[in-house]
């Protein structure tokens, strides 16, 4: 892992600063360099498995299964115990439930060898696994350090679960910069608002949801986040509402938001300033991050002009290795060197725009429509604090769009709703069906789902109302 040898290095310089705090339990560096050669020390597998709630023990067992050439898989502690189980058999012989008698230096191992079995997020079938290579995150390390910025200075909380790729990186990148990292034992808003007021937070890494509510919340409960420089969101695009409430809460923060993949790491990005104007409802997510080139490629693997919809596909030194298993050849494929995970984008002046994973398209009257386009034109409307799109199967038409909205104050008609969208999307890609939603369906890592939105319809669920 490429952190160890700069863990060392900070252990050493600096052993009785913060290295790691978790509800407020805190680890120096020292006591974290300690406790992971003590746990390395006493493994003999080569693969460990970590499925464990976020705490000090987790990073410091992390360190641990990772030292040398160990590798690690870090499953969700959520899932079901016999969806673990099977992952823990298809990793084969030689594995470890928690860092286990040779003696395991804490070091980096060779930076071309596998250090991190990533698994796609899943709760009743094996998630797909991925293996990363040491070089590869320390490529993303000094790339996402250069476009974000991380200095020892920061203290950066990423509230959401350890098991989730977005706050393990940041445990991993904080670690590799010298940076305080905090985070929670699970989200919940008070307990962050007192973090950034008690521990002096500069920094968040978080997903749109997240960053609503504790915005929202904080500006009705007046929690200061003046101090918080930096605002890094991921998941799916902001919408204009969480930016604007974003923006009050914490007036002096930069807010990042960036396109990437599991598979592929970091794609392209941009940051609005403190004060900065913005255009909402854009389908632009920046620009290619450092060390980055991206293309528009058919599925032929032809490049296609700018402005035309196509694969986005990427060629970096951040790319994972590849799948252990669940590659069904469409998952991340290869054209020439040139990887895509099958999202749909365009380029414009050298700026990306994404439309949507191809698997979420909606094919309604021979019409392919992505359900992020209409969700962004449905947050440009007045009444929309939030929207969610999915597509229904029709016998007429294939699939129809439909739309879960949560309205904003006062609330909103499928009429007013009709008209907002007339100047801002095509008639065919409109929603023919809007449900007003007490909530956003979300999954238990934060991320939005149309799957579940279409499954609430389908229940006559009670945060579910019909908009006629």
């Amino acid at each position: 892992m490429p952190f160890l040898n700069n863990l060392q290095r900070w252990a050493d310089e600096r052993p009785d600063d913060t290295a790691v705090v978790v509800a407020g339990k805190r680890l120096s560096w020292a006591d974290l360099r300690d406790g992971a050669q003590a746990a390395a020390a006493s493994s003999t597998a080569p693969v460990t498995v970590l499925a464990q709630p976020n705490s000090t023990k987790f990073a410091i067992e992390f360190a641990a299964a990772v030292a040398g050439d160990r590798e690690c898989a870090v499953l969700d502690p959520t899932w079901p115990e016999a969806l673990q189980d099977e992952i823990v058999q298809r990793l084969g012989c030689g594995v470890d439930q928690v860092p286990g008698s040779s003696r395991t230096e804490l070091a980096d191992g060779d930076p071309a060898s596998s250090f991190l079995i990533g698994l796609t997020s899943g709760t009743t079938s094996v998630p797909k696994a991925f293996t990363r290579s040491r070089r590869s995150w320390q490529r993303s390390f000094e790339a996402s350090m250069e476009f974000f910025g991380l200095s020892q200075q920061d203290r950066t909380l990423a509230p959401g679960p350890l098991a989730a790729s977005l706050n393990l990186y940041a445990l991993a990148e904080c670690l590799y910069a010298g940076s305080e990292f905090h985070t929670l034992e699970s989200f919940d808003v008070g307990d962050v608002h007192a973090a950034i007021t008690h521990d002096g937070i500069t920094r968040l890494v978080l997903v749109p949801t997240m960053l609503r509510l504790l915005s929202e919340r904080g500006l009705l409960g007046c929690v200061d986040a003046s101090g918080v420089r930096t605002i890094i969101c991921a998941g799916s695009k902001l919408d204009a509402r969480t930016l604007e409430a974003a923006r009050r809460w914490a007036p002096h923060a930069t807010i990042f938001e960036y396109y990437g993949a599991s598979e592929l790491s970091f794609v392209s990005g941009a940051g609005l300033a403190a004060g900065a104007p913005f255009a909402a409802g854009s389908t632009a997510i920046g620009r290619p991050f450092p060390g980055v080139e991206v293309r528009i490629l058919d599925d032929s693997g032809n490049e296609l002009p700018d402005g035309t919809a196509g694969n986005i596909s990427v060629q970096s030194g951040m790319v994972s290795n590849g799948y252990l298993w669940g590659d069904d050849g469409e998952a991340l494929r290869c054209f020439d060197g040139w990887f895509t995970v099958g999202d749909q984008g365009y380029l414009s002046d050298g700026v990306l725009h994404i439309l949507g994973r191809r698997a979420d398209m909606i094919i309604t009257a021979g019409k392919n429509v992505y359900p992020h386009e209409v969700e962004l034109a449905l947050s440009s409307v007045p009444g929309v604090a939030s929207a969610i799109a999915a597509g229904m199967d029709d016998d007429l038409r294939g699939q129809r769009v439909v739309a879960g909205i949560v309205p904003s104050h006062g609330g909103v008609t499928a009429t007013q709703l009709k008209t907002g969208l007339e100047d801002v999307l095509a008639k065919d890609k409109r929603p023919l069906q809007y449900y007003a939603l007490d909530e956003l369906p979300v999954t238990d890592r934060g991320k939005v789902s149309r799957r579940l939105l279409l499954d609430w319809i389908a229940a006559r669920d009670s945060r579910v109302r019909h908009l006629v």
